[in-house]
């Protein structure tokens, strides 16, 4: 299997605008803000960062560490926006305990594929596992697709739906859903249910909100297996995200073509990256493996 690379260009509301000695300088909006990036193995272009705020990992390699601020920002979050014209989706961006800032950029390639892979379909409905703050719901939503929402979080599907809010969706055809993905997808499976595509973005470790134990390298499979039973010979896609977690894109990839060698269409692996705006270098961020016909 060749593995390909899908590279997520700046937009308006953000840009990964310098990396390197392990950090990564981005822009959100108006603020500015500087995160530990492992894989800068090279030298940023400039040594003179400015911004507004700078998360300051702990000692272990597990997580921890705190926001330090240079100029007040914002600790509700502030406004962004992704794609043009009616299918323009609004979101708040915040910084958070984990680092991030409410929403993933990376993925933004990802998004755009979706939706043409939908281009064409007759109301179709997809369905987003690990939804987190639902700006992927949203991309497609934006264009018309019905959507089921899931995610163990309480906290995260409720901003999820001040997202769908801020883009003009509140009334739009969201089914959301706090809950386990895999309980979820199996009593879909049950039944009888079928979806035209599907997003996943599983966390490395997780709790839901029942107090299941989410372990990735364990629990995976058996879902990739429950999401295929969900799809058919009509149906798009398949997309499947994984961050953070000693696996290759070749492994991942290699799960899916078992599990969807029954079904026409194609199964490809690689690399999610950013462009640097600095020097256009990719910046890798996740890998990734996808089913689609």
């Amino acid at each position: 299997m060749e593995l390909s690379t899908l590279i997520g260009e700046p937009w308006a509301d953000y840009g990964l605008i310098d990396s390197g000695h392990g950090r990564k300088l981005e822009r959100y909006g108006r603020f500015r803000f500087i995160r530990p990036e492992p894989q800068a193995l090279w030298a940023p272009a400039r040594d003179d960062w400015r911004a507004q705020g700078e998360f300051v990992p702990g000692s272990d390699e597990d997580g921890g560490g705190q926001w330090r601020f240079a100029e007040p920002v914002p600790r509700d979050g502030w406004p962004l926006a992704w794609g043009e014209g009616d299918a323009r989706v609004r979101f708040t961006a915040q910084t958070t305990p984990f680092r991030h800032l409410g929403f993933f950029p990376d993925m933004a390639p990802v998004w755009s594929w979706m939706r043409a892979r939908l281009a064409g379909a007759d109301q179709p409905e997809c369905l987003n596992l690990f939804g987190y703050t639902g700006v992927g719901t949203l991309a497609l939503s934006a264009t018309g697709a019905k959507m089921v929402h899931v995610d163990a979080s309480k906290k995260s599907v409720e901003a999820a739906r001040a997202n769908a809010a801020l883009s003009g969706l509140a009334d739009a055809p969201v089914r959301w859903m706090i809950d386990d993905a895999a309980k979820f997808v199996a009593r879909e499976v049950r039944r009888g249910r079928r979806y035209d595509g599907i997003l996943l973005d599983p966390p490395k470790y997780g709790r839901g909100p029942d107090g299941e134990v989410w372990r990735l390298e364990e629990h995976l499979p058996a879902l990739i297996a429950d999401c295929r039973r969900l799809l058919d010979a009509e149906s798009r896609y398949l997309f499947l995200t994984v961050y953070a977690v000693r696996m290759s894109a070749l492994a991942i990839g290699e799960m899916l073509r078992q599990a969807f060698a029954d079904l026409p269409g194609r199964v490809e692996a690689g690399e999610l990256a950013v462009r640097e705006e600095a020097r256009g270098l990719a910046l890798p961020t996740a890998i990734w493996a996808r089913w689609s016909r």
